[in-house]
């Protein structure tokens, strides 16, 4: 797994975790933080959480890594 496909991973769990507390304590983490969700900063982590989650679809598409090893050594 690329450096990339780590980070995207990694704000689309932290991004999960903000709706969790959103759903369940009305609490906006990212705002919190970023001093409310329509200040510009808030904004700008908001989309790349989207645009991380968008690219780590290609990861649904992708065969994984081990899959693709056990098949190089079944056929050698």
């Amino acid at each position: 797994m690329s450096g990339l496909q780590r980070t995207c991973l990694t704000l689309i769990v932290l991004g999960g975790i903000n709706w969790g507390l959103i759903g369940f304590f009305q609490f906006d983490l990212i705002a919190a933080i970023f001093g409310g969700t329509y200040t510009a900063l808030a904004r700008i982590i908001y989309g790349i959480v989207g645009l991380c989650a968008l690219y780590s679809l290609t990861l649904l598409f992708k065969p994984s890594e081990e899959l693709e090893h056990r098949r190089e050594t079944e056929t050698h």
